[in-house]
């Protein structure tokens, strides 16, 4: 029995550290994506600085600079599915850590009773009828 409580803690912790991985990839690569988005605004608004033109639909717009708005919306849309996930991940992982604290509190509940049920076993274990086994 204590094995099994032990062994499903261990899985418990695994979950929520496994879990919480999750969140901090996910973060991460948000973190990543805007930078990403950042860079690409600063290369555009200097490429159309460079050619003195701003307007998208004109024939003469830099083909680089319309390469990397592609580019900075394909990661705009990305950062958005990536926040929709970080949103679940960060509920999971919620999740998790409460069933191990509920699981963490019943096992120590559960320690704490056969604790009690073995002090209450040597405290009425019948004394030497003869008072020591001396005849």
């Amino acid at each position: 029995m204590k094995k099994s409580r032990e062994s499903r803690l261990r899985l418990q912790r695994f979950e929520v550290d496994t879990k919480n991985q999750k969140v901090a990839d996910l973060e991460s690569m948000i973190a990543d994506f805007r930078r990403m988005m950042d860079d690409l605004d600063r290369q555009i608004e200097l490429e159309q600085n460079r050619a003195g033109i701003t307007d998208v639909n004109h024939f003469a717009y830099p083909t680089f600079a319309k390469a990397a708005r592609q580019r900075r919306d394909n990661l705009a849309r990305s950062v958005e599915e990536l926040e929709a996930r970080l949103v679940q991940a960060r509920q999971e992982h919620a999740d998790a850590l409460e069933a191990l604290e509920k699981a963490t509190q019943k096992s120590e509940s559960g320690r704490d009773q056969m604790r009690e049920r073995a002090m209450a076993g040597s405290a009425f274990s019948p004394a030497p009828a003869n008072g020591g086994g001396r005849y």
